[in-house]
Parts: structure tokens; C-alpha cells; sequence
């Protein structure tokens, strides 16, 4: 998972450069690069760690030019050094490539290459790459870039550049996002948006499988066979603000106080006016026909997505009748899954570019199934390549750690149930009515649970010094424990594991011992007695509870050591209140253990290889 930014123009490529990868550092910090055309010639210069190191010594030694790639790197092959960064160089220094993805046959295109006399200096695939350009340059490098691509296999976007032909920036997409920006005398190349924004709002989205000539008087899009393509530019209508921290210490603190106008904006004019009917009027081929052909749902998702996906799994089961699986998508097409041409496939992504999502995508589609999207972007792979999607407008999410884009997706999935509810007659208008209006009230009840952030905080800070804490709870109160267990781990590095609470004396409870923090979820009223029983099981073993409970909830809270209490809702609603407590809390552990809260070690925001 990396950062790709590329520009020719007129303008100082490196400043333009690194305010691009700083965009972009949410994909990957490990190290970072740029390569620029200057008086001398192609330069390079690369730093491990974070992009201000780049920065620092490109502040001694500057790169003038008006041509460069630029990279940020999040270590797939090769562990994180100078000599491993992007952008990476054939012996001759003369062709430059940036590289986002994985080329799968690079051992053997390696092999191929060094018979041939070329030598590596780095542990990576993207070298290779580099190197095979430059075997198959003939004087024309759209041409040598061409024949390269046929060699690979896997998934790459690709930044080149050689200095024979300084005027001209090849850009290649295959399964990994890629996109063009086009400006007035001067063109980009970006792996997201933001990378670009500053400079230009009308963008080309590459597909698989195609590629772009960029020069500072146009672009043109071909396919890697070298076709060329028309195809209309995507104007982005929404503001860099955005993507900027307005005033929060942190980008992920920014995104939770996000919540409330991400719940309003996703739900927006799907609710029609007099509050009684879900309208989905994006789905063009989910016919109210179709949808009565659905005999069964899959899920398949990773990381907080999946965890959406399990709380969509008891909405659509409790609200549809249709049974659910769920499959966490670096799974699922290696089990043989049972797909039918009635069967629905939901995938779930933020970033639309999740490579083992899109993988499952693609098998289910393979299979005949109908494929539903649920995503925060628009232009994605996802979001083209699935029959039907629902976009949730959490707006940009920056922080590795996601929150805004987690509850987005679970208002995705209150939508889509009612609707399949209405469709199939499975709930009566009385019931379809009474769960909007309480989905209506949840952006205000999140906001006052973020007045009592002060509260969490204190909480937060005597958690964050223990090593090992549990989270608990039942039904829909587990899946958002295992959502609340994941943020505190992403984050805060402190080692915890979320229970079903039914499951403890199952070899669970000989974990607990004198002192060992226990967060209990106790929010669904049909399963508040047995939660109060399995809290009283860790009491007695020492350990010290927090407990997560709906307002007015007395007995839960006679039965644990503090409480953290969420305004009264549907229980099927809860999750989207319950989680945001939990949201806090890793914020405010993090915070007290002195992490770097919006990009935490060895993540990246956007998984974009397997």
C-alpha cells in the first residue's frame, strides 16, 4: 500500500511533489522518494521514515525541475531503508518508476534480467521494473512501458519517467488506484485525490487496464494494448478543507466529532419526507423483482468494514428474513463459497480499493451473483465494478484508524435492510416507521455523546496503563466489541481481545485475573440478564468493569465499578451510539501512551495488495 504522485508542467515539480505525498502519507510512511528531470539530468533523492525526512534533505540539496514521480512507501517487499524506497532506477540511472502494488513473477523477470547483466542494489519487486523498461527500450518509452506491462503479473500502478524523452510521464493502472489531474499547461498523476486537489478538481479515473501519456500540453488514455480512449473528465465537488484537520489535534478526533453530519449526509434523501419510506433510488438493477429472487446474502469485507458487515448480517436477517454468511474477504473465494445467480454478494469498502475485496468482487461476479457495493468513493473499483452500490458520504477519511466511515457504512445497512423490509413485506409500515424516526435521531444523541469526551478521557488514561484489557458483550453488543477491541489495538498498541460474553467460561475466563480491565457491552435489552451475569462472572475473578449501557439501564450499572451511558434507542440501532465511546477511548489511550494517532506502526489507510 503506497502513495503515487507525478507532475509535468512548468511549475517546480519537487514542492508540488512533496505537498502531494504529504496527502498521501496516510497509504504509507515507511520511507519516501522523488526522482526529477533537472539540468543534470534524472535526480533522485529518498529517505526512510516519514516524509519529512525526505523533506529535510531535499531542503539541503533541492531537485529543480519541472518533471518528477514521487512516492510514499508502506513496506511490502523489503523491509523500510533508503536503499529499498521508491522511486527506483535501472543501472544506467536513466528510467525512473513509482510503484504501487505487487508484481508477482518478479523472481523470474529478475533472473531473466541479471543473465542479461543487470545488477539490483534492493530487495524489492519495483526495481525489476526499472530494469525490464529499460531492456526493452527502442527510443520510445510509451512503447518499452507497453511491453513491460505484458511481462507482469499482480498488481501495479505505475509513475514513469526516463531521461531520454523528459517531456513525457507514462502512467499505468492494474488493480491498483490510480488517477490523472488535468490543469492548464501542467498534468498530474495521483493514487487519490487529495493528492491533487490543491492544483486541480477535474480528474480522469484510470481503470484496469489502461494508461495515460501526460505531457504539459494534454493526456491521452489508451488501453495498455495502446488504444486510445475517450471518456469524460470527473469534476470533484468537494472542498481540501475537508481533508484538513479544522483546528482537532488529530485527524481521527476530527473524523469522530464527524459522525453526526456523516449519519445525516448518508442518510440525506433516502429517507422520504414524511419519515415513512426508505427511497434507494440508486439501485438501477436491484429490482424490487430481483430482490424477491434473493434467497440467501454474503457479506465480505475486511478489518472494520467486516465488522460493519456483522452487525449487516443481524439487520438484514432480523429485518429481511434472508439468511446471511459473512466472510472476511481474504477468504472467501479460496473456501468455494456457494454462489448462485440468486444469491446477493454485499462488499464493503471505505476506499473502494481493497485488493482482497475486489478480488471477491470479481469471483462472486465470475459465479453470477449479484454484487451490491457498499463504499465512501465514488469513482473506486468497487463502486464500478458491482452491479448496484450505496455510497455513504463520510466524506474523506484521513486517519489510518477508521471511525466516521465505519458508522457510515452502518447506516448503509439500516437503509438497505428497511429497504429489502419494505420490498418483501417482512416488516409492517408501523415498524418500518418507528426505526426511521430513531435512525432520524441518532446524529443528535451522537453529539451528545461526544460532550462527554472529557469523561471518556479520564477513563481512557488510567486503561492506558495496563498492557491486556477484554472487551464483552452479546449479539449485536459483540460485533461492536470486536470493532472497539480492533480501534484500541490499531492505535494504542495495547493488546486486547474481544469475547462473545456467553463464551467465557469456555477457557476465556482463565485470562481474567485482580485488576484486568473488562469493557462490557450491555446495550440489547433481550440479552441484558445474561450480560449482567457474565459481568459478574469477571468481577469475581478481580477484574475492574467498565460498563457500555443504555440510559436508564440501573441494574448493569449496580454491577460493574463505572459506566458509560448512551442515550436510549432501537436495540438493533445501538451499535451506532455504542461505538463511538469506544472510539474515544483508543483515542484518549493512544494519546496517553504518546502514539502517533493517525498513523499508527505498520498500518496503512488503503490496503491495496493481498
Amino acid at each position: 500500500m503506497c502513495g503515487i504522485v507525478g507532475y509535468i508542467g512548468k511549475r517546480n515539480s519537487q514542492e508540488i511533489l512533496l505537498e502531494g505525498l504529504k496527502k498521501l502519507e496516510y497509504r504509507g510512511y515507511d520511507s519516501a522518494g522523488v526522482a526529477v528531470y533537472t539540468a543534470s539530468g534524472l535526480q533522485i533523492q529518498k529517505a526512510k521514515g516519514r516524509i519529512a525526512n525526505l523533506e529535510s534533505k531535499l531542503e539541503e540539496a533541492p531537485l529543480n525541475g519541472s518533471v518528477g514521480i514521487g512516492h510514499t512507501r508502506w513496506a511490502t517487499h523489503g523491509k523500510p531503508s533508503d536503499v529499498n524506497s521508491h522511486p527506483h532506477t535501472d543501472n544506467s540511472m536513466k528510467f525512473s518508476v513509482v510503484h504501487n502494488g505487487i508484481i508477482e513473477n518478479y523472481i523470474t523477470l529478475k533472473e531473466e534480467l541479471i543473465e542479461k547483466g543487470h545488477v539490483f542494489v534492493s530487495e524489492t519487486d519495483t526495481e525489476v521494473i526499472s530494469h525490464l523498461i529499460a531492456d526493452l527500450y527502442e527510443g520510445d518509452i510509451l512503447k518499452a512501458v507497453q511491453k513491460a506491462v505484458k511481462r507482469m503479473t499482480g498488481a501495479f500502478a505505475l509513475g514513469v519517467l526516463t531521461e531520454f524523452e523528459p517531456d513525457r510521464l507514462v502512467a499505468v493502472r492494474q488493480a491498483s488506484p490510480l488517477i490523472i489531474g488535468i490543469g492548464e499547461g501542467e498534468n498530474f498523476i495521483g493514487s487519490d485525490i487529495p493528492a491533487i486537489l490543491e492544483y486541480t478538481r477535474n480528474v480522469f479515473i484510470l481503470n484496469d487496464g489502461e494508461m495515460a501519456l501526460l505531457t504539459r500540453e494534454g493526456v491521452e488514455l489508451m488501453t495498455l494494448e495502446g488504444n486510445f480512449i475517450s471518456r469524460e473528465m470527473f469534476r470533484v465537488d468537494w472542498d481540501i478543507v475537508t481533508a484538513e484537520k479544522a483546528g482537532f489535534d488529530h485527524f481521527m478526533l476530527k473524523e469522530i466529532h464527524e459522525q453526526p453530519r456523516a449519519y445525516r449526509d448518508t442518510m440525506g434523501s433516502r429517507i422520504s419526507a414524511d419519515g415513512t419510506q426508505v427511497t434507494l433510488n440508486e439501485l438501477t438493477t436491484l429490482t424490487p423483482e430481483a430482490i424477491r429472487e434473493i434467497n440467501r446474502v454474503h457479506i465480505v469485507a475486511c478489518g472494520t468494514a467486516y465488522h460493519a458487515g456483522m452487525v449487516g448480517k443481524y439487520i438484514i436477517e432480523k429485518m429481511a428474513r434472508i439468511p446471511v454468511e459473512i466472510d472476511v474477504a481474504s477468504e472467501y473465494r479460496y473456501r468455494s463459497p456457494i454462489i448462485t445467480k440468486d444469491t446477493l454478494v454485499i462488499v464493503v469498502s471505505q476506499s473502494g480499493e481493497t485488493a482482497d475485496t475486489l478480488a471477491a468482487l470479481r469471483e462472486a461476479k465470475r459465479c453470477g451473483a449479484h454484487v451490491l457495493a457498499i463504499t465512501n468513493v465514488v469513482g473506486s473499483s468497487v463502486a464500478r465494478e458491482a452491479d448496484d452500490m450505496i455510497v455513504t458520504l463520510a466524506g474523506p477519511e484521513i486517519a489510518v484508524a477508521s471511525t466516521k466511515a465505519y458508522t457510515s457504512q452502518l447506516v448503509a445497512f439500516y437503509l438497505f435492510g428497511l429497504h429489502l423490509a419494505q420490498t418483501l413485506g417482512t416488516q409492517t409500515a408501523a415498524e418500518i416507521a418507528e426505526t426511521l424516526a430513531a435512525l432520524k435521531a441518532l446524529p443528535e444523541q451522537v453529539e451528545a455523546i461526544l460532550e462527554q469526551a472529557e469523561a471518556i478521557k479520564g477513563v481512557a488514561e488510567e486503561m492506558a496503563k495496563h498492557d491486556n484489557l477484554f472487551f464483552i458483550g452479546r449479539g449485536l453488543d459483540y460485533a461492536v466489541a470486536l470493532e472497539g477491541s480492533l480501534k484500541l489495538k490499531e492505535i494504542s498498541y495495547i493488546h486486547s481481545e474481544a469475547y462473545a460474553a456467553g463464551e467465557l467460561k469456555h477457557g476465556t475466563l482463565a485470562l481474567i485475573e485482580e485488576g484486568v480491565p473488562v469493557i462490557a457491552l450491555a446495550t440489547q435489552h433481550e440479552l441484558l440478564e445474561k450480560t449482567v451475569s457474565n459481568i459478574k462472572e469477571v468481577k469475581a475473578r478481580g477484574a475492574n468493569v467498565l460498563g457500555i449501557a443504555v440510559e436508564g439501564e440501573l441494574e448493569l450499572q449496580k454491577s460493574v465499578d463505572s459506566t458509560f451511558v448512551i442515550p436510549k434507542t432501537l436495540d438493533v440501532l445501538a451499535p451506532a451510539l455504542s461505538v463511538v465511546p469506544l472510539q474515544l477511548l483508543s483515542y484518549y489511550a493512544s494519546l496517553a501512551r504518546g502514539n502517533d494517532v493517525d498513523k499508527p506502526r505498520n498500518l496503512a489507510k488503503s490496503v491495496t495488495v493481498e
